[in-house]
């Protein structure tokens, strides 16, 4: 017959193989594809609002006077 406290402690030690924080080698692999993933994301994210935003030329208005050949009144 199984003691109580060594079916606790079975069931104590599937529960932490199962948990994110006591299998430090799974987890840390998910965190490294998370911030790959993260990088990527965000990168992407700024080429692509560079590309929509990208500089145009504002149209500005000129004095007639300041021209290369400048008009006179």
């Amino acid at each position: 017959m199984i003691n109580p406290k060594q079916e606790y402690q079975e069931e104590l030690k599937k529960v932490q193989d199962k948990d994110f924080a006591h299998d430090w080698v799974s987890s840390s692999a998910f965190i490294f594809y998370l911030s790959i993933a993260c990088i990527v994301a965000l990168s992407f994210g700024s080429c692509y609002k560079l590309y929509n935003k990208r500089f145009a030329k504002p149209e500005v208005t000129v004095q007639s006077s300041t021209l290369y050949t400048p008009v006179y009144k």
